[in-house]
């Protein structure tokens, strides 16, 4: 038996300028939840936040954003859902 192999191709879906303000953004909620994190650790929202920058620095860095490319895809099939 072969087995399938699911190639996720990622194309840029965002803008230069958007992809600047996530970095800027992303690199200002790290380090903000870094210096909160840094009194009170036993926070976890300070983690949650940490995780999110970084996230949203991620993806001004590749230019793609996975939310984006979910509501395009769902708007392009006309709500219908992929399988």
């Amino acid at each position: 038996m072969e087995k399938e192999m699911f190639i996720m191709k990622i194309t840029p879906n965002i803008g230069i300028l958007n992809a600047l303000l996530r970095i800027t953004c992303g690199l200002t909620s790290l380090a903000w939840a870094t210096a909160k994190l840094s009194k009170k650790p036993w926070r976890s929202s300070y983690l949650c936040v940490a995780l999110m920058g970084a996230m949203k620095v991620g993806e001004g860095i590749v230019r793609y954003c996975p939310v984006t490319d979910l509501i395009q895809n769902r708007q392009m099939n006309g709500g219908q859902e992929e399988v």
